[in-house]
């Protein structure tokens, strides 16, 4: 596999989640826009790459095992201290629309059982991520 960083990485799980639906909304674009912007994770981030890995990752996407192919190479370029991060972020992009489509839920499944995420944890960041979101 070719290694990518640990950055483009991180973009490609919320282009994953993000497309999951099959549509990658105006609000989920802006999220991800906000959280290269914001985290610290993301420093030294060329944000001028964005729009290219996302296309990039779209494109792995679209073949056959697109997303495994997709999900090995973010856990080959992630550090494991990042995985839960990582899983952090596609929670935060699904949660982003206010609804969180089947198709975002199996994605993310799949992201936590590929990056050896245990349950527990899992439940915590996801528990977490919901509380951000609530409304009065």
């Amino acid at each position: 596999m070719n290694t990518i960083s640990h950055h483009a990485a991180l973009v490609y799980v919320m282009v994953v989640v993000s497309a999951a639906d099959g549509a990658m909304n105006d609000k989920e674009l802006k999220a991800i826009g906000d959280l290269t912007r914001s985290l610290p994770v993301f420093a030294g981030f060329d944000r001028d790459r964005l729009l290219a890995l996302g296309q990039d990752c779209s494109a792995i996407l679209q073949e056959a095992d697109g997303l495994a192919a997709v999900l090995g190479l973010v856990k080959e370029a992630l550090p494991e201290h990042l995985y839960e991060t990582a899983y952090w972020l596609a929670l935060e992009v699904a949660l982003t629309d206010s609804r969180v489509a089947l198709e975002e839920v199996r994605v993310i499944e799949t992201l936590r059982r590929s990056l050896g995420i245990d349950r527990l944890t899992a439940a915590a960041l996801e528990r977490g991520a919901r509380a951000r979101y609530q409304v009065a």
